[in-house]
């Protein structure tokens, strides 16, 4: 089976050509980095425009890839919860003209289930109960999956993402856009124990996070003692910070519930320590672990097209009529079936 994803939640135009769940034919992801670093973050209205620009041409080059016409295709998965609104229409609307006009099945995916996915073009044999760190800009979330499709959230974030305490933190800083890829690459050669910054503990046995105090503390830091420390070394003891919490609750989950592999999905999950931390907490405990590498845990659509296949295979689809929602939680059932 191949199936054409489109993804359009946030500020990267993509598509990707999947057959079978796992072997990537073609993909083309648009970024609107450079675009958005003038403004220090994304502007909705902005995004939708270049997502209205480009889809049409991205979906081209992405078949061209594949070596397939429109008749190779033989379904069509599409983000279309949560993310921005506007840019989330423009993918929906381009995915729902195509089926309609192939004739082709439709599947409305989660983003957050797609990120989860990227994983299964990893390693297509993982076995389940699975823990997954799903950790990104919008989202900080431990999940139990028991089964393809079967989800319980067991931990979340109470105020902050882990991606957003990263952007906020270099923000502070004054050290550009994306916060996370620019603390990740400046803490490579600083000191994560120079600086000692707070971390939520909300219990011993809590699998939330909270990242709002660390963010707090950065800021009440950088106004009095910034020079104090070099640049590379706030950025380390930053990082440090946000991942080793996350890699604590990740493994807290993963033993409570006894998981038989650690997986990590989301922009963050391309952080380089927490790939290390999580990957030797993981040895430690001799559970396999799984992480996708960077290309496949920023916003892309071959996840897309992979979770879309699982639910296909399953014998699900998706009416035309389906909707765009901007915030949605991660739930067992098809939500817009």
């Amino acid at each position: 089976m191949r199936v054409l994803g489109i993804e359009s939640s946030c500020d990267e135009t993509a598509a990707a050509v999947v057959e079978d769940g796992r072997r990537i034919l073609g993909q083309t992801i648009a970024s609107q980095i450079d675009l958005h670093a003038l403004t220090g973050g994304v502007v909705p209205e902005v995004a939708s425009r270049h997502h209205v620009e480009r889809v049409n041409a991205v979906i081209a080059q992405t078949l061209d890839q594949a070596g397939i016409g429109f008749d190779g295709i033989d379904a069509i998965a599409v983000a279309n919860r949560p993310g921005l609104l506007g840019a989330l229409l423009v993918g929906v609307s381009a995915a729902k003209a195509l089926a309609y006009a192939l004739k082709k099945p439709i599947i409305a995916v989660h983003h957050i289930e797609a990120h989860i996915y990227a994983n299964f073009l990893v390693d297509p044999e993982i076995q389940f109960p699975i823990v997954c760190l799903v950790a990104s800009g919008g989202h900080s979330e431990i999940v139990l999956i028991e089964e393809h499709g079967r989800y319980t959230i067991l931990g979340r974030t109470r105020d902050d993402a882990a991606g957003e305490a990263f952007d906020k933190s270099a923000r502070l800083l004054g050290i550009g856009y994306p916060g996370g890829i620019e603390i990740d690459r400046l803490a490579r050669s600083g000191n994560p124990k120079a600086i000692a910054l707070p971390t939520a503990r909300l219990g011993a046995d809590s699998l939330d996070f909270s990242f709002s105090g660390l963010k707090t503390a950065v800021l009440n830091a950088t106004r009095t003692e910034l020079g104090d420390h070099s640049i590379e070394d706030w950025a380390a003891s930053i990082q440090a910070a946000i991942v080793d919490t996350l890699v604590a609750k990740t493994m807290l989950a993963a033993r409570g519930r006894n998981a038989a592999t650690v997986l990590a999905a989301g922009g963050v999950a391309a952080n380089s320590r927490l790939q290390q931390r999580l990957r030797e907490a993981c040895a430690r405990a001799q559970i396999p672990c799984v992480i996708p590498p960077p290309a496949l845990c920023t916003d892309n659509a071959a996840m897309v097209a992979c979770a879309g296949y699982y639910r296909l295979r399953a014998g699900e689809s998706s009416p035309l009529s389906f909707d765009t929602i901007a915030s949605a939680e991660l739930a067992s059932s098809q939500a817009s079936s």
